[in-house]
């Protein structure tokens, strides 16, 4: 048995001849800890295999599921915000927009686009998380109500996909603004009986819920979404109790009356064709 121990001791192999895996060939899903292919992974919607847990994903993952073979045309794609304010924390305004361009690639925390999905012509906005927390700023307000202009100009339903932790502060009132010019431009839609329906994903909270992410014909909701005004920890410290199990979950809302179904993403794009033909 010579043959099957090792004689020499102190065997090192060479670093050019190790055999690694590539950064980012594996994803571990933060939910169940399992591990999966990342082509896999990408492949089922971004959600996980073994568990569903639906991944938290930007607009660009959105387009390239739901627009047919990711062909879409964009709108306002250079618009950037301004500092009304000249408001300065830890950074000036600007200096902080300048940084997350250059960080996520993003000109802002929504992008709109317009494309088919399932050959049915379709106006979507899509918020992106990763810009400054999804926050409803100047610029948000303003692409999302052109959006719906361009809806109502070529009578295209229209999508909205909501991904927010709400108002942005370094804007004041002029986000809080966007709550009111946003709604105006949706009760502009549905006077003309064009089809609204609103995605709510992970986290859709503060003035996004309680404005444009609220106000569709039908308002759905990816599985385990947390949907809220407030967050669960500032509810807890104000009422000093303890909140129930799941508050402010999507099936939380739904159960409560507050969401019309919950979708799971890989499903998504069937679902929205359906809807929207109904509401034609």
């Amino acid at each position: 048995m010579s043959w099957f121990i090792r004689k020499e001791k102190g065997i090192n192999t060479p670093t050019e001849m190790k055999r690694e895996a590539p950064d980012g060939l594996w994803y571990q899903c933060p939910n169940c800890k399992k591990i999966m292919h990342t082509r896999e992974h990408k492949l089922n919607a971004y959600t996980c295999v073994h568990c569903n847990y639906h991944e938290k994903i930007g607009s660009e993952a959105y387009f390239a599921l739901l627009f047919d073979e990711g062909a879409f045309t964009e709108l306002d794609a250079n618009m950037t915000s301004g500092d009304p304010l000249k408001f300065v924390d830890t950074k000036s305004y600007p200096e902080r927009v300048k940084a997350t361009i250059a960080k996520t690639h993003l000109k802002d925390a929504v992008r709109s686009a317009y494309g088919k999905i399932n050959e049915l012509d379709v106006t979507v906005a899509c918020m992106d998380f990763n810009f400054i927390g999804g926050s409803m700023g100047s610029v948000v307000g303003e692409k999302i109500a052109r959006a719906i202009d361009h809806s109502l100009k070529t009578r295209t339903p229209f999508l909205m996909i909501s991904r927010s932790g709400g108002a942005r502060m370094m804007e004041a009132g002029y986000s809080l603004m966007q709550m009111a010019k946003t709604s105006a431009k949706l009760a502009q839609l549905s006077n003309e009986k064009i089809p609204y329906v609103s995605l709510l994903t992970d986290p859709t909270t503060g003035g996004v819920t309680a404005s444009f992410a609220m106000l569709g014909d039908f308002n759905i909701a990816e599985p385990g979404a947390l949907i809220g005004f407030a967050g669960p920890r500032v509810i807890r410290e104000t009422i000093g109790k303890n909140l129930p199990e799941g508050f402010q979950s999507a099936e939380f809302v739904l159960e409560h009356g507050f969401l019309d179904f919950i979708v799971d993403r890989k499903d998504l794009k069937e679902k929205l064709t359906a809807l929207f033909k109904m509401l034609q």
